[in-house]
């Protein structure tokens, strides 16, 4: 009896429907984006809120108040932009198309939108919400520890040295696929 060399590799397919499975499990990220918009809704109602807390004291607050009062809503601001980055662009780069193209309030950087330029987005984004923070807490320096501003500080550099170290590997990653294609 002769026996068959070791090296011969069978081939097995993949069923169809595995593959199908595996490209519709994208799908269940579509409540997470769902619940992401619901908590978009909640700080849109939180700056509505401390707006009208702003206009409402305004007599009676001095300009550090008004200041941190203001920062507060910027911090607001930004991270709902965050939220808008994470739901349109992550649906759009991880579900499906949105199909937005041509239309009249199709923000700009949705045009060439991938995971690397996103993630670049997000840290800058965590970057400079962290930058309002830290920004906060100077101006209420008197009634803050100095071990909570060294902390902050920390946390500060860190995500800049992330976000840098995330942009020039994305650089030598999109160098290195440039130059072998």
């Amino acid at each position: 009896m002769q026996q068959q060399p070791l090296n011969n590799k069978v081939k097995y397919k993949t069923p169809a429907i595995f593959s199908q499975i595996i490209f519709a499990s994208r799908w269940l990220q579509l409540p997470i984006y769902l619940g992401l918009i619901v908590v978009q809704g909640i700080y849109a109602y939180k700056f509505m809120k401390s707006l009208w807390e702003l206009i409402s004291n305004l007599q009676e607050l001095d300009s550090s108040a008004i200041m941190l009062s203001v920062l507060n809503l910027i911090d607001v601001v930004m991270i709902a932009n965050l939220l808008v980055m994470v739901i349109v662009g992550g649906y759009e780069i991880f579900v499906s198309k949105l199909h937005t193209e041509g239309h009249p309030d199709e923000p700009e950087w949705l045009s060439h939108v991938n995971a690397s330029v996103l993630k670049v987005k997000l840290s800058m984004s965590i970057i400079s919400i962290s930058s309002i923070h830290m920004l906060q807490t100077f101006v209420n320096a008197a009634n803050m520890p100095e071990s909570t501003m060294k902390w902050q500080l920390l946390l500060h550099l860190g995500f800049l040295v992330s976000a840098i170290a995330m942009a020039y590997t994305d650089k030598i990653l999109y160098s290195t696929s440039h130059k072998n294609h």
